[in-house]
């Protein structure tokens, strides 16, 4: 049987009617900072809302669309409280030329969403009072913002979020920061609270600020309280940790995977991964795994990794990882974590290393380029992993390419 071009069948299709498109498609509101009018119609880019006020107002409905100008300027909080459906989410984004516009709050957390099926893009929160993002409804997505001076850029509190494309930076605030009490905190590019979310493809940088009790803290992602989280293919610069873990007593922060992640940073110390066991105040966080990760610490006060407290394989699994640092390369007690595959170089390794790991130079193209050199001994040394390894799914690198039957260590495939 002769199979029909793409063209020919939709041809034979029935056309819908303009008013069912326009029904589907929901409606779109305008707002601009500089020229709009809240006693406007909203619904035209030349008679556009004014405030973020009109935006919480409005009785949003699945499909409607919030387009907010570039260059525009408000005090949150931007409210976004409605629901959307899988096939009609309710949008926000950009139009116009110039910067995106911009949120700020001193008193409030600048775009809280407790809606469900949200997508958010071409929004700005700055110095707002403690996240720039709040999340807290289910399966929303925050595409192409940024975020910047807050104490978390992001924080999700929901389930089945997704955090991608976005450029999180310098929220180096801290909320709590006294003497004594082991209890600083702050500082976090993301703070997932929430299951099942998604960060990915995020740049985040410069997560750190000085703390009273630790000297410096922050962390790109810290999840507390959060279980089964997937984090994968950002790009993290200059931050106090990469990742931090812990829960509360009686909550649980289990199964998260960190997968082709890339992380340097030229400050005087940091680490890759923090974990904790039993005997931890906020331990124990069980089934963390840390695969295809690329870290790059030159400074001697570093760490690549750190399993405390009760360290075992139910609390850690690394598989192919390549880790470069000044100082520690990782660090267990206990049982010790379930590593192989893996390059590392550092000044000692308090850590049993995997049959198939070695200790050696990677052979980075830079500090900050961390694919690697001809010669370098992660190529070809990684295991074939499932991809449950991955949190489900087929496995990409973080230059997007798929791995193939002879998988190289770290977060670049070399594409032979």
């Amino acid at each position: 049987m002769r199979l029909l071009s793409v063209a020919v069948m939709a041809s034979l299709l029935p056309a819908v009617p303009a008013t069912a498109a326009a029904a589907q498609a929901g409606t779109t509101y305008y707002v601009d900072s500089r020229s709009g009018d809240d006693s406007a119609a909203g619904t035209s880019a030349r008679k556009p809302w004014k405030s973020l006020d009109a935006v919480n107002a409005a009785d949003l409905k699945p499909g409607d669309t919030v387009a907010v100008k570039r260059g525009s300027s408000f005090t949150g909080p931007l409210a976004l409280t409605a629901k959307g459906t899988a096939a009609r989410p309710i949008s926000i984004k950009a139009y116009g030329e110039g910067p995106l516009a911009k949120i700020t709050s001193t008193e409030e957390d600048c775009v809280v969403v407790t809606g469900d099926q949200w997508r958010v893009s071409g929004l700005r929160a700055s110095r707002c009072h403690w996240a720039g993002f709040r999340v807290e409804g289910h399966h929303n997505q925050l595409s192409g913002v940024q975020a910047d001076h807050n104490i978390a850029g992001v924080q999700v509190t929901g389930s089945h979020n997704t955090v991608r494309d976005s450029v999180l930076t310098d929220n180096n605030r801290m909320s709590v920061n006294d003497v004594g009490g082991d209890n600083d905190s702050g500082a976090f590019g993301v703070l997932l609270n929430g299951d099942d979310n998604v960060v990915t493809a995020n740049t985040i940088t410069g997560s750190f600020a000085r703390s009273a009790d630790y000297g410096t803290d922050g962390a790109a992602v810290e999840i507390f309280d959060g279980d089964r989280n997937l984090v994968t293919r950002n790009i993290a610069r200059d931050n106090e940790t990469f990742t931090e873990l812990g829960a509360r007593k009686g909550k649980t922060a289990t199964g998260n995977v960190f997968a082709f992640n890339v992380v340097t940073s030229t400050r005087s110390r940091g680490s890759f991964l923090i974990t904790r066991g039993p005997r931890h105040v906020v331990g124990p966080v069980r089934g963390t795994i840390a695969v295809h990760n690329s870290v790059s610490l030159p400074a001697k006060d570093t760490v690549g990794w750190s399993c405390h407290d009760g360290c075992s394989p139910a609390i850690l699994k690394l598989r192919n990882n390549v880790i470069s640092v000044g100082g520690n390369a990782g660090w267990e007690d206990g049982q010790g974590a379930d590593e192989d595959g893996g390059v590392y170089q550092g000044r000692k390794a308090s850590f049993k290393l995997g049959p198939k790991s070695v200790l050696a130079d990677p052979k980075f193209v830079s500090g900050s380029d961390l694919r690697l050199r001809p010669g370098s001994p992660a190529l070809g040394r990684a295991l074939p992993l499932s991809a449950a390894w991955f949190g489900g799914g087929r496995p990409v690198d973080a230059a997007g390419r798929q791995l193939d039957g002879s998988p190289d260590s770290g977060a670049y495939q070399a594409g032979r």
